[in-house]
């Protein structure tokens, strides 16, 4: 595992640790977890592409139903 150094200004940590404390995890797992959600999030282009067949086949999908 790779570890990373980043400067946030202390105000920016104040509130890191805010939230952090609110939702009960430690300020580096808030970060980690706020980090997978958005590398898992699809890709906008995926996603477009995505509703477009879906809306293209709806009629076709519905009559398979």
């Amino acid at each position: 595992m790779t570890t990373i150094t980043i400067p946030i200004s202390d105000d920016r940590l104040g509130k890191l640790n805010e939230i952090s404390h609110e939702f009960g995890v430690t300020v580096d797992d808030l970060i980690r977890i706020s980090i997978e959600e958005l590398l898992v999030q699809p890709d906008d282009k995926f996603q477009r592409a995505v509703n477009y067949v879906l809306d293209k086949n709806k009629e076709l999908y519905r009559r398979l139903a």
